[in-house]
């Protein structure tokens, strides 16, 4: 199926590894130009020397933190000084904050400004321009919003579906679709150096609770975010799509 997707443009944060590298390459093959941020210079320089690799415009690099200071505003600048525009955003910068016990003030403030902020910010800063062209895609890669434990990032992932819901019905009229991705267990920096270390661990955590019976590889999500920046996904807006093996408990 052609996507459609030839020539336009598309920023993905937290591109250097996992996801966020795996969702940059399967837009560049279907002809996305791409540009791809995050604080590792090597490894963004990486991904995007394996992308020219495979015969694609290069990515322009953008080595920043999406938590600075200003730096929707600097990204835009940089953005249109490149392309011209932005059609499609993925917000895929983030990551879990599991906390003991009641966490500190400074804990729960930078996990609201990673998870929630940052990438509102970089929306807001993108989505008039959306708007005016009648086109655009926001993909927001998310995670849990039920808590099972003590979590700093588990609000803000629900705030980010909250507010991905209220814009989408804002912005849908205008062409621009928003939805969210909360991916399950997928072999990732985080699953596989920090959660579920090993081998056993991850085979046991996948026979106990995952109905498929493994680990996601992140071309399981990567394929589907295409997908939703095509043009061919018009009619899915405002949605919460979990990728997850099944494991996901709850119905809704």
């Amino acid at each position: 199926m052609d996507l459609q997707l030839a020539g336009r443009v598309a920023l993905v944060t937290g591109a250097s590894i996992g996801l966020g590298a795996s969702i940059a390459e399967h837009l560049a093959a279907e002809g996305c130009r791409l540009a791809l941020l995050a604080r590792r210079a090597e490894l963004l320089e990486a991904v995007a020397n394996a992308i020219a690799g495979q015969g694609h415009e290069r990515p322009m690099v953008i080595v920043e933190d999406v938590t600075a200071d200003g730096v929707a505003d600097r990204i835009g600048k940089l953005i249109e000084g490149r392309f011209g525009h932005l059609d499609i955003l993925i917000n895929n910068a983030g990551g879990s904050r599991p906390m003991p016990g009641l966490g500190t003030e400074a804990e729960w403030e930078e996990a609201m400004l990673l998870n929630f902020s940052a990438g509102r910010r970089l929306a807001q800063t993108f989505v008039p321009g959306m708007q005016a062209r009648k086109f655009g895609r926001i993909v927001n890669i998310t995670g849990a919003d039920e808590p099972v434990s003590m979590n700093a990032a588990v609000p803000p992932n629900g705030a980010v579906h909250i507010w991905a819901k209220s814009l989408s019905r804002l912005v849908g009229g205008d062409g621009v679709t928003v939805n969210c991705m909360p991916p399950g267990r997928i072999h990732s920096e985080q699953i596989d150096e920090r959660l579920l270390p090993t081998e056993a661990k991850q085979r046991a955590w996948a026979e106990a609770n995952c109905p498929a019976g493994y680990i996601g590889e992140p071309e399981d999500l990567s394929v589907l975010v295409a997908f939703l920046c095509s043009p061919r996904a018009r009619y899915i807006n405002g949605q919460v799509i979990h990728v997850d093996g099944g494991a996901r408990h709850f119905s809704h």
